[in-house]
């Protein structure tokens, strides 16, 4: 076989994804708190950058033609195959750094654009947030603290406490507890177990749900042996509800079942579930939107956004630097060379920021105008909720506003909409359709499961709706949805089987 070099020529197209295109595309993905963590990394590492004092004008970075300025702003994101070199100022001299800082550094503008406090809501106080409860293993070790016991036992319910789910189980084998506790009697380590079983809340360390309820059953005044016995041996037949075959598996009148599962039900099987933090997790929303007489108005949420500049600082050393250029002939290599890489590292800084903060200004309008689509597309949504919702998909905003899909799935991801029907994702918008079985507008796969979810929470608790029944009733409302679709939107919901649902009390 022989073998030959040969040199050919091709012509390809190819996206390369430079630093500058990546920042901007991780930009468009942060939420509002992580571009502010961002941003505040950024005034850290770029001495160029610097924070605008309250009340000094925002510049946009320069650019040599206005009109194709206005064009890449709109462009920069809708197109993912422009090079990002068109975005950078490379080719400005020092002649128009120093007209731009000098033009960042100008006093501000007589009139003011109106904060977004003064379109405020009503948001709960920082306060509110600031708590302090006792945690389970602090309440178990004050309990354990005032009973006699010997060091070892000690050790071996320190452990214990120590190795607690959320809920109040015990998620460690009681073997290795007892083990590396020292304690070498396995028949010692479950009566101090046990022993736990009996502290504040009843029930907590168990291994399992049995467990937990038996120890909860047997501190009952009286004492209840069907209770017990329910427990013991007919939990998977108490879950389904079947007291039917508990009745004649035990020949007891099924009454006397009913009467002793009202007992089962009263018992905590999460002990744990009230130390476990149950604050509310408040969301704070990247866009606004109120409704203003008949129109809706969009607000982007920039409260605690730093807004950035070049700082005057540098507009000094730049001006000496291109005087050291003029002079350097006449001052010596050695300064003029130091002035040299002066100037460099200052415009690699400068052009870092500015493409920063252009990338900045292009992720806000960005976001602004998928925002715009959404509302313009689901305005009967916001006038009147959920039930109004309509199919929207990524590729009916991406071609509203002349973008890519990937562009909007970036934009949407983790961000939240504040509306007059409450607070959703922006993500939330885009689901798929129902068809409507008199030929009329398609229902949002949202829409749908709020029906769905309506209907069981009218239901007979008695006689629950099963999944056909929810199919019938949809198609009454013109809702074509086969019966898997129905028990795929109940689960997605939370929402048990109707079997499971069923209440005789």
């Amino acid at each position: 076989m022989a073998f030959e070099l040969k040199q050919s020529l091709r012509l390809s197209q190819q996206m390369v994804m430079t630093p500058q295109l990546q920042q901007a595309i991780k930009l468009l993905q942060l939420n509002r708190l992580e571009l502010v963590e961002h941003i505040n990394q950024e005034l850290v590492e770029n001495p160029v950058l610097e924070e605008l004092g309250e009340g000094e004008a925002e510049v946009t970075p320069p650019s040599s033609d206005p009109e194709a300025e206005q064009k890449r702003d709109e462009d920069s994101f809708a197109k993912p195959t422009e090079s990002p070199e068109t975005l950078t100022p490379t080719s400005q001299g020092t002649e128009n750094w120093e007209s731009y800082l000098e033009e960042m550094n100008a006093p501000p503008p007589s009139t003011s654009t109106s904060s977004m406090r003064e379109i405020n809501e009503e948001l709960p106080s920082f306060e509110s947030a600031l708590t302090k409860t006792t945690t389970l293993e602090e309440h178990l070790r004050w309990q354990l603290s005032m009973i006699t016991v010997t060091d070892e036992e000690r050790n071996l319910a320190e452990l214990i406490i120590g190795n607690l789910s959320d809920d109040g189980y015990l998620v460690a084998p009681l073997e290795d507890l007892a083990k590396e506790s020292g304690l070498t009697d396995l028949e010692d380590a479950e009566a101090l177990l046990k022993m736990i079983h009996g502290f504040d809340p009843i029930g907590v360390a168990s291994r399992n749900l049995k467990e937990c309820l038996l120890a909860q059953a047997t501190l009952l005044n009286p004492r209840q042996p069907l209770v017990e016995k329910l427990i013991e041996n007919h939990l998977p037949d108490l879950e389904r509800k079947n007291y039917s075959a508990i009745s004649k598996t035990l020949e007891l009148p099924i009454q006397e079942i009913v009467d002793a599962t009202r007992v089962v039900l009263e018992f905590e099987p999460k002990p744990g579930r009230s130390f476990h933090s149950s604050d509310t997790q408040y969301i704070t929303p990247d866009i606004y939107v109120y409704k203003v007489g008949q129109e809706f108005v969009i607000v982007l949420n920039e409260d605690g956004l730093p807004k950035l500049r070049v700082s005057p600082y540098y507009k000094n050393i730049l001006a000496d630097a291109k005087l050291a250029g003029q002079q350097k002939q006449n001052a010596g290599t050695d300064l003029a060379k130091n002035q040299k890489i002066t100037k460099e590292y200052v415009q690699d800084k400068l052009k870092s920021a500015l493409w920063l903060i252009r990338s900045i200004h292009n992720r806000q309008k960005t976001i602004y105008k998928v925002t715009e689509a959404i509302v313009s597309r689901q305005k009967e949504f916001f006038e009147k909720g959920v039930q109004f919702l309509k199919p929207m998909i990524l590729k009916d905003v991406a071609h509203d506003i002349g973008m890519h899909e990937s562009t909007v799935s970036r934009v949407t991801t983790n961000k939240y909409m504040h509306t007059p029907v409450g607070i959703f994702e922006l993500k939330y918008f885009f689901n798929s359709s129902i068809a409507a079985s008199d030929g009329t507008d398609a229902l949002a796969s949202e829409a749908v499961k709020d029906k769905i979810r309506q209907l069981i929470s009218k239901e007979d608790p008695k006689n629950p709706l099963s999944d056909q029944k929810l199919v019938e009733l949809l198609t009454q409302d013109n809702i074509h949805i086969a019966r898997r679709t129905v028990a795929k939107y109940r689960e997605m919901l939370g929402i048990l089987p109707s079997g499971r649902r069923k209440n005789i009390f």
